[in-house]
């Protein structure tokens, strides 16, 4: 089909548009790099937003976004039951079916022992090292086993923002499950009552805080950091855009108040 749309893209009498849509993201990827370039720009198409789902703010809305994901289905499943039972469905098509379509040949059950892992580091700045000592790999195999979660949009790391300011500054990315409902699958939480108990609920609020954040302000890849000096002080994301720099601390509290690493 892409030698087509380069053909039918180029005709100076009729110019059209074509719109491709996939869950397929690398494939599509590779054939337009090879036939398209210069004529095809990319849209990453997040799970449901906040504004999709809810334009009138409803609270009810808003945490069972967070707790089910922004899957179509898993958000609007009958019951919390079902949005779990098609999350599990879907890790493990994903991990049996896609990633071996896409020519990813891994052993499911070892690259699910991964992304389990990577949900407990949720919201943490990476430490390959650590990981690879526990699944008994190398760092290099590690590194290539986030870069297929990254790739297929499974996960996403954000950059550290560095500056000369005589601080020792955190230098390693933060890592973080894209979907909070597949993130809580991965770590065994089924309700709303067990999320608010779980170690997790601060940093899986952060990450959906993070995605949203970076979607609403329009920021594009290079754009988006986060900060943190070794000392303590620490940004959860900053935005570089229009010659601006926007900064923002998410915290999930009932009473919030100013904090020594806001200031």
């Amino acid at each position: 089909i892409f030698p087509l749309l380069r053909v039918l893209a180029d005709r100076p009498e009729l110019p059209a548009r074509f719109l491709i849509l996939g869950s397929a993201a690398p494939e599509l990827l590779k054939h337009t790099a090879e036939s398209l370039a210069g004529r095809v720009v990319f849209h990453e198409l997040d799970g449901l937003s906040f504004d999709e789902i809810a334009p009138s703010g409803s609270a009810d809305w808003l945490e069972k976004r967070w707790l089910r994901g922004g899957f179509p289905r898993a958000l609007l499943a009958n019951d919390t039951q079902q949005s779990r039972e098609w999350r599990d469905a879907f890790i493990r098509t994903y991990l049996e079916r896609d990633l071996p379509q896409l020519g990813i040949n891994l052993p499911a059950l070892t690259l699910r022992r991964f992304w389990t892992m990577l949900a407990h580091y949720h919201g943490q700045t990476w430490n390959g090292s650590e990981l690879s000592r526990s699944l008994g790999v190398s760092d290099k195999t590690v590194s290539r086993y986030l870069d297929i979660l990254e790739g297929t949009f499974m996960a996403f790391r954000l950059m550290p923002w560095h500056a000369n300011l005589g601080k020792r500054e955190v230098k390693a990315p933060k890592v973080y499950v894209a979907d909070t409902g597949l993130l809580h699958s991965l770590l065994g939480i089924g309700e709303a009552d067990a999320l608010l108990a779980h170690p997790k609920c601060g940093a899986s609020w952060e990450g959906l805080m993070v995605r949203e954040i970076i979607r609403s302000t329009g920021a594009k890849r290079g754009e988006a950091f986060f900060w943190g000096a070794h000392a303590g002080a620490e940004l959860d994301l900053l935005i570089l855009k229009d010659n601006r720099r926007l900064g923002f601390e998410i915290k999930l509290s009932k009473s919030p108040k100013v904090t020594a690493s806001m200031r």
